[in-house]
């Protein structure tokens, strides 16, 4: 039909084996004709906490160039759409079935990827470098969740960033997990004088590892069920508060988004001393759906 312009894309669950649980993502596989403007709209339209743009990679080493929106901004990295990015282009062959690891093209850098063979393949990135910025009062922090001091631990809640500024919060328990709440006013509060935009993450520890919720309504995310970008910035505060050892090969998994009826299970290892040989973050991931989306005047 003149005038109009067709664009598939597919929309895959990330960090889960079973449909309409994990985070949900879309992934439109051929961006390369779609401009920045148009790829923000898209992303409003279909309203998920991202949605991915895949294009031919600028850099020799990388795979294929990932853009990522929320719904109302550009990301410079974000766990869930990278992870659900390369099952895609696992999937469409664009990257070859049987690769063992590649690079993607993302604004934070390459982001290096593994592939755990399998009937369903576990796909894990190394995630970028953790930068520790400054500590919050407990009872503030409390108060903006909704909480009261004594529902967390007695540590200070602290902005750590792997490309997504995240303040992460230790609660004592799941149930005071599960009773937080975020609004704007409660983030305004929190934020003070930072011009950045920042999520807050609440997780309290479990046998396997922890359970959490991840708030982020500057983002446009009013919670978002799976929040692979703060997995680093995790696993670094809990090394420095001695919640995980910090010795060679930590493995725990984070259960999140079970409050919203959206289960997530995210996979994390540390490597190394200190994390001396890097963060990874893995996990599994389903499709869908298939669809073509159609612009234009008719």
């Amino acid at each position: 039909m003149p005038g109009t312009k067709s664009y598939r894309y597919v929309v895959v669950d990330v960090f889960s084996t079973d449909p309409l649980a994990g985070n949900p993502l879309a992934v439109f596989p051929d961006a390369a004709e779609i401009d920045e403007t148009t790829m923000q709209k898209i992303a409003r339209e279909l309203n998920l906490a991202e949605t991915v743009f895949l294009l031919p990679a600028t850099h020799k080493d990388c795979a294929a160039r990932v853009r990522i929106f929320t719904p109302t901004k550009e990301m410079a990295f974000a766990g869930h759409p990278t992870v659900g990015a390369a099952f895609v282009l696992l999937q469409e062959n664009i990257v070859p079935r049987d690769s063992s690891n590649f690079i993607l093209e993302e604004r934070v850098g390459p982001v290096p990827l593994r592939i755990e063979a399998g009937r369903r393949p576990l796909i894990w990135l190394r995630m970028p470098p953790v930068r520790e910025e400054k500590f919050y009062d407990s009872s503030l922090c409390a108060r903006v969740l909704g909480l009261e001091t004594q529902d967390l631990l007695p540590m200070s809640p602290q902005l750590l960033s792997a490309g997504n500024p995240t303040v992460v919060v230790a609660a004592k328990d799941k149930a005071a997990v599960d009773r937080a709440w975020l609004d704007s006013a409660g983030l305004k509060t929190l934020k003070g004088a930072e011009n950045e935009p920042f999520c807050v993450f609440l997780f309290a520890l479990t046998p396997d590892g922890v359970y959490s919720r991840m708030f982020a309504p500057e983002y446009g995310i009013p919670e978002d069920p799976a929040s692979g970008s703060c997995m680093g910035p995790l696993a670094v505060y809990m090394m420095r508060n001695d919640l995980i050892p910090n010795a060679a090969d930590t493995r725990f998994v984070n259960e999140q988004g079970t409050k919203m009826g959206r289960r997530s299970l995210l996979r994390v290892e540390v490597r190394g001393k200190g994390a001396a040989d890097g963060i990874f973050v893995g996990g599994h991931v389903t499709p869908i759906v298939e669809a073509v989306m159609t612009l234009g005047s008719r």
